[in-house]
């Protein structure tokens, strides 16, 4: 039993609870304390996350069990009684529930289904049936709604009526008799309302609202940018469906981060936790990407090949091969990072790829040519220091490897820059055009750069 926790105490108080075996000074201990508390029990007592779950009110236990890594919740489930494993799932809310489903084999998703009740069945089925990542997967069918000619009096008791399910009381929305969205009201404008006043006196009709189909990530935005903790999801037919939660947007944006942090290293998104990936899973999700970036730096063989005369008549040309390419690639590495960062916060669209070209060809021009100076005062330098190295010629060489520095970075930072916001106008993810996949692009361009600027300063006299 391990006891890394922050508070040692707690975990004390919990082993002397289980010695004494007895279910209900273990319930109420348990269900004394806070739901976070409880999660770190969970996660730091081996062979009792079960029982844990299975000691507490199923109100709380829910409340634990959303909050748990996927891996924790498989085993926890596969443990539980039946009767227990129904209870703790009609109790989740809908969007924890299908969260927790969706990442299930379908096997396990049909067994576990038909322990719902009739009413949660449907509510899952509708939602397991939207697209993946879609805000149909995130939103819960529990929230408050009203009609224009109710009044304020009305819409307390309706709070007071249906609040309690809601997942949340803070926004109050306001549908027509065909089911029609019409407009989403904060709570505190009803509490600053006299009783006697209608829903339709406080509509403004700026209701800001989701598709059920809208990616996820798209969802994440539009709260960022209307300050919001709740907003409703409606149909292309405007009905409201339901409604999404800043704390699924937490969550989405926590997951989409990792995504791309894991896609912007050169491998596929982890669908578990690193420790919980199973071995073989792990190389699966890497192993694709490192062949490709193989078989994209055998081009470099292929092109330093191509210039082997070259390199045979001025081998001095070879000892600068590894700065170069790793200029253009570093680069060309920062120019993707930060563009992937930019797009993935909305600070810059598709539509804005003009202005960043224009950005990125003087910050390439100014990053080389920094770059270029030093590289030829390094060249200066050390022929003053081993005048044997580059020979008579060291100027040249010099001005070979300065140039070809501020070619090689330009280069690199275009590419760096460009190719997310290519891949996004394709449809694809840009987090792909990672790190390691713009560094091996700029590896085989940046030898080409570097030997026709050799070329152009040494012909006829080492070349």
């Amino acid at each position: 039993m391990s006891l890394e926790l922050e508070s040692p105490s707690l975990q004390h108080q919990f082993e002397e609870v289980i010695t004494q075996q007895n279910q209900l000074v273990i319930a109420d201990f348990l269900n004394e304390q806070n739901i976070s508390d409880v999660a770190d029990l969970v996660n730091n007592n081996s062979g009792y996350e079960a029982p844990i779950i299975a000691n507490m009110s199923i109100h709380r236990a829910s409340k634990v069990f959303k909050i748990l890594d996927l891996s924790v919740q498989k085993l926890i489930i596969k443990e539980l009684p039946s009767n227990k494993t129904a209870e703790l799932l009609n109790e989740l809310p809908a969007d924890d529930r299908t969260d927790f489903l969706e990442e299930l084999p379908n096997a396990a998703i049909r067994d576990l289904i038909k322990l719902l009740n009739p009413e949660e069945r449907k509510i899952t089925l509708a939602m397991l049936g939207y697209p993946e990542d879609s805000v149909g997967r995130l939103m819960t069918p529990d929230y408050v709604y009203v009609y224009a000619h109710n009044t304020v009096a009305e819409v307390y008791e309706t709070i007071r009526k249906f609040g309690k399910h809601s997942e949340t009381t803070d926004v109050i929305y306001v549908i027509d008799e065909f089911g029609e969205l019409l407009d989403d009201i904060r709570i505190r404008d009803f509490i600053l309302a006299t009783p006697d006043k209608t829903v339709a006196d406080l509509m403004d009709e700026r209701v800001v609202a989701l598709n059920v189909n809208d990616d996820q990530e798209h969802a994440n935005n539009v709260f960022k940018m209307n300050n919001r903790v709740a907003l409703p999801v409606t149909d292309d037919n405007n009905k409201l469906l339901g409604i999404v939660t800043i704390d699924d947007m937490l969550w989405v944006a926590n997951e989409e981060f990792s995504e791309d942090m894991q896609k912007m290293g050169g491998t596929e998104a982890l669908s578990e936790p690193y420790l919980d990936t199973p071995l073989l899973s792990l190389f699966k999700k890497r192993i694709g990407w490192l062949v490709v970036l193989f078989l994209g730096e055998l081009l470099t063989a292929s092109v330093m090949q191509h210039f082997e005369h070259e390199i045979q008549k001025a081998v001095v040309l070879a000892l600068f091969v590894p700065l170069i390419i790793s200029s253009g690639g570093n680069s060309g590495s920062q120019a993707s990072t930060l563009i992937i960062q930019a797009m993935a916060v909305g600070e810059i669209t598709i539509s804005h790829w003009w202005r960043v070209l224009r950005r990125e060809i003087l910050s390439g021009l100014m990053l080389g040519a920094v770059l270029g100076i030093i590289g030829f005062i390094r060249v200066i330098v050390w022929h003053s220091i081993v005048p044997d190295i580059y020979g008579e010629h060291f100027v040249r060489i010099g001005l070979a490897v300065g140039f070809s520095l501020v070619g090689v970075v330009l280069w690199g930072t275009l590419s760096g820059s460009m190719l997310p916001l290519l891949l996004k106008r394709l449809g694809a993810d840009p987090a792909v055009s990672s790190a390691p996949f713009v560094a091996t692009l700029v590896d085989v361009t940046g030898l080409l750069i570097y030997f026709s600027a050799a070329y152009f300063f040494l012909q006829g006299i080492l070349l």
